[in-house]
């Protein structure tokens, strides 16, 4: 354990069984062992060394899209007959990341040292969850881990799927909602002023509209260091809540699922999620009690966590899951159906992997809708913005104009 905590990233020159120079980057405990390492290959080493931190922060840390990418590759190696070391080993050459590179060389000792896969993955709750970990140890148990992690790679790719999604839907608007508050910030602080004083030289009084503008730039002027310390504190605020107020949470949780045009696509998201998750788990093996739990875990929303726990509950005094489902009022007839066809036929996690596809589709075609509404709202809002400071800074000029005529 201890030699796995302190496994770094070095750079190894060296010349290969041509006499072709070679160079790249290990991850091992000393030099030693990456010498070593390189002349079983048939590399002989003339330097290696650590390889420097990054100037700007060190690496990247290792994300959801990265495991599910680890996944793939360690599933293809499985199905390849690599192996398990040995697919750890090629997997950690082609990572592009160093915290990805130390993270699968802290697996590769523990599995090499004689852990399973699963007790490996366990140590690392961060990136490997109990979905994860449960789905492995399953296939260590059945002896068919490569079938089982080519489930998980296609579990894992497809919530990334589904996640990118709807990150699509949100990530224009915000953008263009961040770039409006800046031009308009630049406006009432930079050009406002400077046609205050031109107006200030009149003598004549002006309009309603430009005097409000006039004194919000004032405000600007004055306060604007306050307010942007105040949004970044309400923001982190905000963000502290939801980490630390499970009440808090599962309250926005709810409002989320009520609003008009994001609720909807948040619902079919989670049915979509709860569909493909019990797919993978009751396919792997999974008794279907334990299985539920899994998918109230990942559901991702409180709302139907609860729901799920309650269906769970149900299941365990001996109701179906059709009519669990069907008791809380929550999920759609389309589910409820395929769900019903699926334990008359003994296929529940074919119907499922259907749903879930259904669904995952649903998503997809709720987002390109959203993102077609939300583009002329949103050039509608700019232009009121933008458009409203422009005539407001003109409208003393144009009375000027006119009273000179």
């Amino acid at each position: 354990m201890a030699s796995a905590a302190t496994a770094q990233v070095y750079i190894y020159k060296g010349t290969g069984k041509n006499g072709n120079k070679i160079k790249g980057e290990m991850t091992g405990t000393n030099p030693a062992l990456i010498k070593a390492q390189l002349r079983k290959q048939g590399i002989i080493t003339k330097s290696v060394r650590k390889k420097p931190k990054d100037l700007f922060g060190g690496s990247k840390p290792v994300n959801a899209a990265d495991i599910a990418i680890f996944s793939r590759q360690m599933a293809t190696m499985m199905k390849a007959g690599v192996p398990l070391v040995q697919a750890f080993e090629i997997v950690e050459e082609g990572a592009d990341k160093d915290s990805l590179k130390k993270l699968i060389a802290q697996l590769r000792e523990d599995v090499a040292a004689g852990n399973s896969f699963a007790s490996a993955l366990r140590k690392h709750p961060k990136h490997f969850d109990s979905l994860f970990c449960a789905l492995i140890e399953a296939g260590e148990n059945s002896g068919s881990l490569d079938t089982l992690l080519d489930r998980v790679a296609t579990y894992k790719e497809k919530s990334e799927q589904l996640k990118r999604k709807i990150k699509k839907a949100m990530t224009y608007p915000i953008a263009v909602i961040c770039v409006a508050i800046i031009v308009t910030a630049i406006l009432l602080i930079k050009v406002v002023p400077v046609f205050a004083d031109v107006f200030s030289s009149f003598g004549a009084g002006l309009p309603a509209f430009t005097l409000f503008v006039v004194a919000l730039s004032d405000f600007a002027q004055t306060w604007w260091f306050v307010v942007l310390v105040g949004l970044i504190a309400i923001g982190y605020a905000f963000q502290q809540a939801k980490l630390r107020s499970k009440k808090f949470a599962d309250g926005l949780d709810k409002v989320l699922l009520k609003l008009p045009a994001v609720g909807p696509i948040i619902h079919n998201a989670v049915i979509a999620r709860y569909s493909r998750t019990l797919a993978t788990t009751f396919a792997a093996g999974v008794p279907l009690v334990e299985a539920l739990g899994s998918v109230a875990g990942a559901a991702g929303n409180a709302v139907y966590r609860d729901a799920i726990l309650q269906v769970q509950a149900d299941v365990t005094t001996g109701i179906t899951v059709h009519a669990a489902l069907k008791n809380t009022n929550m999920f759609p007839t389309m589910l409820l159906q395929l769900t019903s066809i699926g334990e008359e036929a003994g296929s529940l996690d074919d119907m499922m992997e259907k749903a879930a596809e259904h669904y995952e589709e649903a998503v997809d075609n709720s987002v390109d809708n959203l993102t077609a509404l939300l583009e002329p709202m949103i050039m509608s809002v700019l232009g009121v913005l933008i458009g409203g400071l422009v005539i407001a800074m003109y409208l003393p000029i144009f009375q000027l104009g006119n009273v000179v005529g």
